[in-house]
């Protein structure tokens, strides 16, 4: 059996370890069987550094699963494209961040964790409704902009489920240009298009 890590310090490339082990942990057992001592273990620290850079488990998770993209970068990329090319843009892009191995494992592994329990769950839904909501609304017919951004981001929640955790079939299968193809209407529909409203 090989000798233990020392614990190391503050200052080296602890902190990326962390997030590394975190990141990990909360996708292969859930957030509520993670715990800091796990991740301190697999990441070779102390709990307490892991205390020092992020303050709790709540943080700690919040910042293991940042958006593996820039939301405003994308809202400014795609405002320079013609109205109606948008749908198309905007569809290749959340295929292409499906498709690519290091910000789809980001995704599925956010996905994981927020399908693991009621708590996690609440923690998910709040990194998409304050960090991914609101700058897809910018984008959005002004009419409920708010329900259509969240919309898109169900769609592109469930094709990372469909495509990449439970692999319902036709669906992982699909190419990535065909996979464009058949969003591409339904993301126009949802920015622009007319959304029923129920009288009460």
């Amino acid at each position: 059996m090989g000798a233990r890590r020392g614990r190391r310090p503050v200052g080296s490339a602890a902190r990326e370890d962390i997030l590394a082990a975190a990141r990990r942990q909360f996708a292969e057992r859930g957030y509520p069987a993670t715990t800091l001592r796990a991740v301190a273990d697999e990441a070779g620290v102390d709990t307490r550094l892991i205390s020092h850079y992020f303050g709790s488990k709540h943080a700690l998770f919040t910042e293991v699963f940042e958006l593996p993209f820039d939301p405003q970068g994308l809202v400014e990329s795609l405002t320079r494209v013609e109205r109606s090319a948008r749908p198309a843009a905007m569809a290749a892009f959340a295929v292409g961040v499906l498709d690519t191995p290091a910000s789809r494992d980001l995704m599925t592994g956010l996905l994981r964790a927020g399908m693991s329990e009621p708590e996690a769950a609440v923690l998910v839904r709040d990194i998409l409704n304050e960090r991914l909501v609101p700058v897809i609304a910018q984008l959005a017919a002004p009419d409920r902009p708010a329900l259509r951004a969240s919309l898109i981001g169900s769609l592109m929640a469930g094709l990372a489920v469909a495509r990449h955790i439970i692999s319902v079939p036709d669906v992982a299968a699909v190419a990535s240009a065909d996979l464009v193809a058949a969003i591409t209407p339904v993301i126009a529909h949802y920015l622009d298009g007319d959304l029923p409203v129920t009288q009460n």
